[in-house]
């Protein structure tokens, strides 16, 4: 395989992870009662929807396709917390406790793909904006939840 491939089939799995997340927040933003959570939640949302279209044009500058869809796994974790927040007296809280699970696997994601050596500065560089972007929602979102 091509060292090109191999980098955009890496990209191609945090871009799956981010219609995965975009889809929870639009999710999560539904299912939370406050306002400010809802707020909170759609920003994620678009926020990752731009992450998106930023991975999207880095894989399409190694001359590969982006894939498009969301992940089996990221359905899954999206119908538990459906679940999980209609069987909950405080659904902030458990929506909120998600959110948190999500963004540090998030978080782990791009730690892995950001350890490949030879990667491109420009790529390294968009990783690590959208990296810290999560780490500081991670932390946004801690801080709520021990408001909640």
């Amino acid at each position: 395989m091509s060292y090109s491939k191999e980098v955009s089939n890496k990209l191609n799995e945090l871009l799956e992870k981010n219609y995965d997340a975009e889809k929870g927040y639009k999710l999560a933003a539904e299912k939370v009662k406050r306002q400010d959570l809802k707020s909170f939640f759609s920003q994620r949302a678009q926020e990752r929807y731009d992450f998106g279209h930023e991975l999207k044009s880095e894989i399409r500058n190694f001359g590969e396709n982006p894939d498009k869809g969301s992940s089996l796994k990221g359905d899954v974790h999206r119908s538990w917390m459906n679940l999980k927040a209609s069987l909950s007296n405080d659904k902030d809280e458990s929506v909120l406790e998600e959110a948190i699970r999500g963004e540090k696997s998030a978080v782990e994601e791009y730690e892995d793909v950001m350890k490949e050596k030879e990667l491109p500065a420009s790529t390294q560089n968009i990783l690590m904006k959208q990296k810290n972007a999560i780490v500081a929602s991670l932390n946004e979102v801690k801080t709520l939840e021990k408001q909640a």
